[in-house]
């Protein structure tokens, strides 16, 4: 399978690029869920980043995801 490597901004992912599967037209998925497993005290979770576009100085663009704080539990 094919995969590209994503930025990701906001969240305890911020800053990091990851290797992200692509769908079959090519393109990282909408929306991006990371299991988060319960570590002593603290319950398990689920980190969810959805997709926005990012440009560059030259005006072209490339997709990065984005932290929501709402939807993540």
């Amino acid at each position: 399978m094919r995969s590209a490597d994503t930025e990701f901004h906001g969240g305890p992912l911020d800053g990091r690029v990851l290797a992200v599967l692509l769908t079959t037209l090519g393109h990282v998925p909408k929306v991006y869920r990371v299991p988060v497993p319960a570590h002593g005290e603290t319950p398990a979770a689920t980190l969810v980043y959805r997709r926005a576009k990012e440009y560059d100085p030259k005006g072209r663009w490339r997709w990065r995801y984005e932290y929501d704080r709402e939807a993540s539990s």
